[in-house]
């Protein structure tokens, strides 16, 4: 009985130990980051630093406000974070309410065509991006940067979506329709609730895509007009790269994504236990 036990439990301990190294190897640069945000800035470049930390100061996180502006950055990066999310959510539910509720010419082409577009590299597009842009005069502006981050994150949003709304049953629409909602009054009173998580899930993944991208920020907005990311590039200079600093700015940068997911995730288990009851 014993043996038959101890059979039991060797795989589930190595898959414990196999989650226990992913949550290290995944969690390690964070500790890294926080860990070099908090040292004395000379032992951010020891050669031989200490995976322990050897000391607490807040003068790195100074150092960054002082190196450049921060809250100009970080608002241009808040603002079309925001407009992504909003304009995305609004476009991709009805996209996807469209895609996976009707029956059109085409529709097929369609879903294919959202699969395609999340295949193509991002890098591949700077360059038509840059032209388009210019041509519309919406170079160096916030306004082309939104434009252009909804390019690859609507796809995914009407796709995600899309695979919510699938799994809500078309009867429970049908039903609110007999009792004499409209189509509209149906959708918001039934589908909506059960869609709630999924758009909160969307949007949060969404919003972290707008806030974490670098390459389109860096290659489409001037320095007076630049946003978080590109912000972090102003400690390394010709003299060197200040460490301590950088990791400071990175860890203010990370506050509003920290945020934001504790914000969200009570809202997200509580709506997904919720639709999860029948009877």
């Amino acid at each position: 009985m014993s043996s038959t036990l101890t059979g039991r439990r060797a795989p589930k301990l190595w898959w414990n130990v196999l989650g226990l190294l992913v949550f290290v190897t995944a969690g390690f640069p964070l500790y890294w980051m926080l860990n070099t945000a908090f040292k004395p800035a000379k032992d951010a470049i020891d050669p031989d630093p200490s995976l322990l930390p050897t000391g607490l100061t807040f003068d790195n996180f100074g150092r960054a406000l002082d190196i450049a502006d921060f809250w100009g950055p970080v608002g241009r990066s808040l603002v079309v974070s925001l407009a992504v999310v909003v304009i995305g959510m609004v476009v991709g539910l009805l996209a996807a309410l469209a895609i996976s509720r009707f029956a059109f010419r085409g529709r097929k082409i369609v879903i294919v065509g959202i699969l395609a577009v999340q295949m193509v590299p991002l890098v591949a597009m700077i360059i038509p991006v840059f032209l388009l842009l210019n041509d519309l005069g919406q170079y160096d502006r916030l306004t082309g940067l939104i434009i252009t981050y909804l390019t690859f994150i609507l796809p995914f949003t009407v796709w995600t979506l899309r695979g919510f709304i699938v799994n809500i049953p078309k009867e429970l629409e049908e039903a609110a329709m007999v009792d004499g909602c409209s189509r509209t009054g149906a959708f918001l009173r039934v589908v909506f609730p059960l869609l709630a998580p999924g758009m909160v899930a969307t949007s949060v993944y969404g919003f972290i895509q707008a806030w974490n991208e670098y390459l389109y920020a860096l290659m489409l907005l001037s320095q007076k007009n630049q946003t978080a990311t590109v912000w972090l590039g102003n400690f390394t200079t010709k003299h060197g790269t200040e460490y301590a600093p950088m990791m400071a700015g990175a860890t203010m940068m990370a506050v509003p994504i920290v945020a934001l997911f504790l914000l969200v995730q009570r809202k997200m288990a509580a709506g997904l236990t919720a639709g999860a009851v029948k009877g």
